[in-house]
């Protein structure tokens, strides 16, 4: 800290702020606080509730680092201290909570305390013996089960599942009911929905974890991306991305994630035959904020290989425009399917 302080105010800057990385809570107005306290002090400190501080504003190079007993829980009040004996003015902010032990986390986050698994991933699959063992193997992780919901499959996608370590169940078929029978037998606190032929990035639960620290995020998903290197296809993707981040209405291809609790705020998916996703996110919006987290997850681009890039784009467009029409799901599915 001391070195980061020198090189800025060698290189120039009349006032430096340094702030922690791990404080869930911490949005740009304490900052902007911290940056008009120091027009009238010379120090500003925002203490942390284990003692430290997680925020540290100068206007000009102090030593009040050397010698401190780093990770105790005196290291605010010797701060202060040593700015006082030096003639600094102080200014303080808020106490806020940074997450420096795993108690720390367990105490934000109760659902990482619990023996069972952090996040259950769950796969809706029908006749998907060719995509369902890459999205398992994808999203397998210490810290998630995988459950795989078959609804009714005449080829060997159960087989294929129960190899990839899997647990398969049975449900109606439906996307939303299947999805529904998943979500009932997950005993994970978030609950991630997974097409057969998406994958997840490598990273993935820690993704999930990082997104889900803001309480206030009730559902997130990843970006939109597909295997299907095409410059067509690249515009199809930044356009979805911009509209999911800008509406915060991601696709269901997306992999959504949602806290158990909300979801079943909710009542889960509704037994639609098309875009049940959709509704879905916009009945969570109310219950909380929606959040797409940096990486992507990888779609199939079959269905765009299939019916074509433009007609598929089309479509979709006027699936969402139907649905805030008000037309029936049901008219709209004959037109997707």
């Amino acid at each position: 800290m001391k070195a980061a302080f020198l090189e800025a105010f060698q290189q120039g800057a009349q006032q430096v702020i340094l702030h922690g990385t791990d404080i869930p809570d911490l949005t740009t107005h304490p900052i902007h606080d911290a940056l008009d306290a120091l027009r009238d002090h010379d120090l500003v400190l925002g203490p942390s509730t284990d003692g430290g501080y997680w925020l540290i504003g100068l206007k000009k190079p102090a030593e009040l680092f050397d010698g401190m007993e780093w990770g105790s829980s005196s290291v605010f009040e010797k701060t202060v201290a040593a700015a006082r004996g030096q003639g600094l003015s102080v200014h303080f902010l808020l106490p806020l909570t940074d997450m420096d032990t795993g108690e720390a986390v367990k105490h934000r986050m109760p659902e990482w305390a619990s023996p069972q698994p952090y996040l259950s991933v769950i796969i809706p699959a029908l006749n998907e013996e060719a995509q369902i063992e890459e999205a398992i193997l994808n999203a397998r992780s210490p810290d998630a089960e995988i459950i795989v919901v078959d609804g009714g499959s005449a080829d060997r996608t159960v087989e294929r599942a129960e190899q990839a370590g899997a647990a398969v169940i049975r449900a109606p078929r439906g996307r939303a009911l299947q999805q529904n029978a998943g979500a009932a037998a997950a005993r994970g606190a978030i609950l991630l929905f997974l097409h057969a032929d998406t994958i997840l990035p490598k990273d993935y639960v820690a993704q999930v974890f990082e997104t889900l620290l803001d309480r206030r995020v009730a559902l997130g998903s990843f970006r939109f991306k597909t295997n299907l290197d095409q410059t067509l296809m690249k515009g199809i993707e930044f356009a979805t991305n911009i509209r999911s981040g800008t509406l915060r209405l991601p696709y269901g291809d997306q992999a959504l994630f949602v806290r158990k609790i909300c979801f079943q705020a909710v009542a889960g998916f509704p037994d639609m035959p098309i875009a049940e996703d959709l509704v879905f996110v916009r009945l969570v919006s109310k219950v909380g904020r929606i959040s797409v987290a940096p990486a992507h997850a990888v779609t199939s681009s079959r269905r765009w290989k299939n019916v074509g890039l433009l007609r598929t784009t089309l479509i979709n467009q006027f699936i969402l425009a139907g649905l805030a029409l008000g037309i029936s799901p049901k008219t709209l599915a004959r037109l997707y399917r």
